[in-house]
């Protein structure tokens, strides 16, 4: 083998290193980007606790009935029910299997033929348009 050919290789195994640097570099920071937006995010069972959130109009022994899946559940604040009522059917559904049956997101993505983390964006975007139409802030 020439010093020509060893030092190619050479090169090219620098090189090698180099990109998996960079690929485990920017995968570590999107790893890190999502945990901090995971842990930034509000729940559903925060928004329905009125210890956090004042609901001016609605009364302890009201009850509001939320219906999705064939399924009811019952809801004590109405400006809960009214954002719920105001989300389109499928976002509805899934807010109820995530947060009512406790379904796993894999479980909703096969239920509406997309994949976990497709299931895990639509339950995000309704949340935010809950938190938008109750006008809750997003960090409260």
């Amino acid at each position: 083998m020439t010093d020509q050919i060893a030092y190619q290789e050479y090169i090219q195994r620098r090189y090698n290193a180099f990109c998996k640097t960079v690929i485990r570099c920017a995968a570590l920071d999107k790893i890190l980007k999502l945990k901090r937006q995971w842990e930034r995010q509000v729940s559903l069972d925060y928004l329905m606790n009125e210890k956090f959130v004042q609901f001016a109009a609605s009364e302890p022994d009201e009850e509001y009935p939320f219906t999705a899946c064939g399924q009811t559940a019952v809801l004590y604040h109405a400006e809960l029910a009214a954002a719920l009522a105001l989300l389109p059917e499928q976002a509805q559904e899934e807010i109820f299997r995530y947060y009512f049956l406790r379904q796993p997101q894999r479980v909703i993505g096969v239920h509406i033929g997309r994949t976990r983390s497709t299931a895990g964006r639509h339950i995000q975007l309704a949340l935010q348009r809950l938190r938008e139409e109750m006008g809750v802030s997003r960090y409260e």
